[in-house]
């Protein structure tokens, strides 16, 4: 049986996928709901998807958000970040990176402007329409 891809999901592609949920962020958001790779994120994540989901610029339910919440913390690998000092363009970003690198995950962003190569070492950064040819071209 082959491990689950781990990914790290920018909070831009949790919202992009709600908001368009037939764009390429809503298909991650569906396999993602299905199973076919593991999320991994720690409290300082949640809680920025949780903040950003609410806003009110998005209109967005609030018991529907806290539903899409509680499924990703359910379903969610929980990962504690070693803090490491880096240079990102946006220090909010930071969290992401750090549970990447922990977890050996791919970080998924619709902004890879904020994650420079020179900051992030081994961390394999990709954009939604990547990764999810990536995804589509592995074996299930």
């Amino acid at each position: 049986m082959n491990a689950k891809v781990r990914v790290v999901l920018d909070t831009n592609v949790i919202i992009s996928g709600v908001l368009t949920t037939h764009g390429v962020c809503g298909q991650i958001l569906d396999l993602m709901i299905e199973g076919l790779f593991e999320i991994c994120l720690d409290d300082r994540i949640l809680d920025e998807y949780n903040t950003v989901l609410l806003r009110e610029e998005f209109k967005l339910d609030s018991d529907d958000v806290e539903e899409l919440i509680g499924f990703i913390r359910s379903s969610a690998l929980p990962v504690t970040a070693v803090p490491r000092i880096r240079e990102l363009p946006d220090p909010d970003d930071l969290p992401f990176l750090e549970i990447a690198e922990a977890a050996g995950a791919i970080l998924v962003t619709g902004n890879i402007r904020h994650y420079p190569s020179d900051s992030c070492d081994s961390i394999k950064v990709l954009t939604p329409r990547e990764f999810l040819s990536l995804i589509r071209a592995s074996p299930s």
